[in-house]
């Protein structure tokens, strides 16, 4: 493996002593303008939340000293994927949405940040498509039981019972009337190209998006399996159109991880193909078998990827590496087969599993920037760095 090394300032937009992280690494931070960035304030990170911590939905304007302004609280969070916080496409100078919890009720939130105005929606938020309209989402109480640090904790999870049930799995909300469809139950799902390995274990999905062009969406259907004397996580990654027909199946199990769409028709992910030793990141083409790795030689280790707005570069990282327990900051040139990292960052000890704080980098809009996730100061802060010298 080689790479270029081109160290690029990261600047805290947030400071203590309270701690602050925006959440997962698909969504944008940033409003249209560029102005303003969302992000989460929390009192604690030494452990996980219980469903009686709240934490802070607040405003960072960056164009006034990176002033924070605290606009509501909400109790439906996690710190892998925050209250799935983000900005409503085509109303992202506005329009922001979030998961909140009333007692064992979780719901979304879309909030007007001029107005004030708020209105709730009958579900929870996952992904929401480019036309602003319709979001994707699933079962949060049954993600939180299967897979610590990614649901929200304080709500039951009706379905608990059922290990494939037929009247849960992935639900389509139109944001406007709040009118809600199971689309892909997770019965249809595990009966699409039966999985023996699936069979009689407790199945879930996680990390839904759609492609650029909102017409189809991605998700992880994933259970646990015993492997020897150890439980291991098994996962297909499939794809759907928004009404949940057409499922496909891509590339095959048991490892898939970290994905994103490089355009409407191809989504690069880091998985390890049956047969094959090594994990790498491919490049699927979606509804076919066609596929390719990206970076061979250049890649070792999973990370959060995404792409440049003008699809040149990828963004990813690294999990903790080496006795310093460092993550490294990347960035990709798809044409040249170029690596450049452009930071490193220590990961404290202390704070793993559920509570690990990722880097799960973003891209801002016009691709001049990416910001991040980090406690290598002490605090979980967001960091913003200035990647233009690089993709320039």
């Amino acid at each position: 493996m080689s790479c270029e090394t081109h160290e690029l300032p990261a600047v805290a937009v947030t400071q203590g002593p309270k701690h602050h992280f925006f959440g997962y690494y698909d969504k944008f931070p940033w409003d249209v303008t560029g102005r303003y960035m969302l992000v989460h304030e929390v009192d604690f990170i030494d452990r996980e939340p219980t469903g009686d911590d709240p934490a802070d939905i607040c405003l960072i304007d960056t164009l006034d000293g990176n002033k924070l302004t605290r606009l509501d609280e909400t109790f439906g969070w996690h710190f892998q994927l925050g209250s799935l916080l983000q900005w409503v496409p085509g109303q992202a100078d506005r329009k922001i949405i979030y998961n909140q919890r009333e007692g064992d009720r979780l719901f979304a939130v879309i909030r007007d940040i001029v107005t004030g105005e708020t209105r709730a929606l009958p579900r929870p938020v996952y992904h929401v498509a480019t036309d602003g309209e319709w979001a994707i989402t699933l079962n949060f109480a049954r993600l939180h039981r299967t897979r610590a640090g990614y649901g929200h904790p304080g709500t039951t999870d009706l379905s608990e019972s059922d290990l494939c049930p037929s009247g849960d799995g992935i639900w389509r909300m139109n944001l406007n009337t709040g009118e809600c469809e199971l689309i892909c139950s997770l019965e249809q799902i595990h009966t699409h190209d039966t999985d023996a390995n699936m069979a009689k274990t407790e199945q879930w999905v996680n990390h839904l998006e759609h492609n650029p062009a909102g017409t189809r969406f991605v998700f992880l259907h994933r259970v646990m399996r015993q492997n020897g004397d150890r439980m291991q996580l098994y996962t297909r990654m499939m794809t759907a159109n928004v009404d949940g027909s057409g499922l496909h199946q891509l590339g095959n199990p048991p490892y898939n991880s970290h994905f994103a769409w490089l355009d409407d028709d191809r989504i690069v992910i880091w998985a390890k193909r049956a047969g094959e030793a090594a994990a790498h990141y491919w490049l699927h083409t979606d509804q076919t078998d066609e596929v390719t790795i990206i970076g061979e030689e250049d890649f070792d280790c999973d990370g959060h990827c995404s792409f440049s707005p003008d699809r040149k570069w990828m963004l990813t990282d690294t999990y903790p590496q080496g006795e310093k327990r460092m993550r490294t900051l990347m960035l990709y040139n798809l044409a040249e087969q170029r690596r450049v990292d452009i930071g490193q960052y220590h990961a404290p000890p202390e704070l793993d599993g559920p509570i690990r704080c990722d880097l799960h980098p973003r891209w801002s809009r016009d691709g001049k920037k990416v910001c991040f996730d980090s406690a290598h100061e002490g605090h979980r802060q967001l960091y913003v760095v200035d990647v233009s010298p690089v993709v320039k």
